[in-house]
């Protein structure tokens, strides 16, 4: 059962001694800063396509797939776009930085025996080269080249959660934009908004963390911050 868009998702709640726990992160604004990355291949698709959108206006689409943005975007050849930009991107990928403090949480919590999985709208060929560089041991990477509808649908989340074999209510989504947020609520996943990301949280408020290392307090019950086991 999905929650509808308007709805929000439960709050997250520290885990219990039964059964598993999933955390899904997003990619681009909580991972990774890859603004960078991002602002060059627009760049090269303004040069090489003519196109006189600017960075921000693609930049408000974030966490939406590619293709759904040059839709909303009204940009004409769009294959040829993307093919331009995933080239760039590709070309530009060491531009791009772990936020601070990301891979210690993500290991603070696989020591916590939660699930790690990752829920993008990146395509696999450019998001699993940023995400081994990150070393941590994610159990399933959803993208949009696997089954299902895209973000803001709640397909890649739920289908992520079957890989793990979690449920919903047992879940955290952490992403940075209105679509992340959207694709949660309806999955019935409860979210918390990174505030290191790109964008704005909408109503209602969800939870809040403002670092990586917040997630911990957020997240994980103080019991389980043991000694050499966490960041």
């Amino acid at each position: 059962m999905t929650v509808p868009a308007n709805e929000s998702p439960p709050a997250p709640t520290a885990p219990s001694d039964r059964g598993s726990r999933a955390l899904l992160l997003d990619l681009d604004g909580v991972l990774l800063d890859t603004r960078p990355v991002m602002r060059k291949a627009w760049r090269r698709v303004q040069e090489a396509h003519g196109v006189a959108l600017s960075f921000s206006d693609y930049e408000r689409h974030l966490g939406r797939e590619f293709g759904d943005i040059m839709q909303r975007l009204a940009v004409t050849d769009a294959e040829a776009v993307r093919r331009t930009y995933e080239t760039e991107s590709v070309a530009t990928a060491h531009l791009a930085e772990e936020f601070a403090g990301i891979v210690e949480t993500l290991h603070a919590f696989v020591a916590a025996d939660w699930r790690l999985g990752v829920v993008t709208s990146k395509h696999v060929d450019r998001a699993a080269p940023l995400l081994a560089r990150l070393g941590c041991p994610f159990s399933t990477i959803r993208t949009p080249a696997g089954a299902g509808r895209t973000k803001p649908a709640p397909d890649p989340l739920l289908l992520a959660l079957v890989d793990l074999g979690v449920d919903p209510a047992s879940a955290v989504y952490v992403g940075d934009m209105a679509v992340d947020q959207e694709s949660a609520a309806r999955a019935g996943v409860p979210y918390v908004h990174a505030a290191w990301g790109y964008g704005q949280p909408t109503a209602p408020d969800p939870e809040t963390a403002t670092s990586p290392k917040e997630l911990l307090s957020l997240l994980l019950p103080a019991k389980q911050l043991v000694e050499g086991r966490t960041v």
